[in-house]
């Protein structure tokens, strides 16, 4: 399979390549800086996801979005979403986009997101609300194929890697410490799951697992 991982020179971004070759997939990191990406069996593409075309996109079965943003700024995951957006369009390309807990809900009545109670601190309800429009987006967008991750409340680069992880849909979960958590080890895991065995198409999942 052809995966292209737009940011796969960030914290998740990286996690996601290793286990893409790992799996010994065909894959290319799409980089602003093509210098940060030395794996011999790594093709690289040095674009900034603002200038993607269809063409750029068209090679691959799979791309990942993994693009990161400084904590505290809601417009660039609206641009560059919409900019993805419009990039896949005229493509048969699957993206699969790393998105943010704050759209998830905690309730299970489904009323209550986590970005509307006050256990965001302000910067990082910045963060999620730029990521919650781009799910938005995703949702009223047509004749494209996304999914959208929504790792928990507490994404630790520095965590476990188990191999074992609980999925839902859009409600928040917890593991049985009551932590809502998983590591990016163990996220790289899920999103390449979902890559070779699709479950949710057009639609967002999210993601728990143990602490240790």
């Amino acid at each position: 399979m052809k995966i292209g991982i737009i940011g796969a020179s960030g914290k998740s971004g990286k996690m996601i390549l290793k286990e893409v070759l790992r799996r010994n997939h065909d894959v290319t990191a799409i980089v602003r800086n093509g210098t940060s990406i030395t794996h011999p069996d790594v093709n690289v593409v040095e674009k900034n996801i603002y200038d993607l075309t269809p063409n750029d996109l068209k090679p691959y079965d799979v791309v990942v979005n993994a693009f990161g943003a400084p904590i505290g700024e809601e417009k660039p995951h609206v641009t560059a979403g919409h900019a993805l957006i419009e990039a896949l369009n005229g493509t048969n390309t699957r993206v699969i986009v790393i998105g943010g807990a704050g759209s998830l809900y905690v309730d299970e009545k489904q009323t209550t997101r986590l970005i509307d109670t006050e256990d965001l601190p302000e910067n990082v309800q910045r963060t999620a609300i730029g990521q919650t429009k781009n799910l938005q987006e995703l949702r009223e967008s047509q004749g494209i194929t996304w999914t959208y991750v929504s790792p928990p409340a507490f994404f630790d680069p520095e965590g476990p890697k188990t191999g074992v992880y609980q999925k839902g849909k859009d409600n928040l979960l917890k593991n049985t410490k009551g932590e809502s958590y998983i590591s990016y080890a163990d996220l790289s895991i899920a999103v390449v799951d979902e890559i070779e065995n699709p479950q949710h198409i057009n639609e967002r999942f999210t993601v728990v697992s143990e602490s240790s």
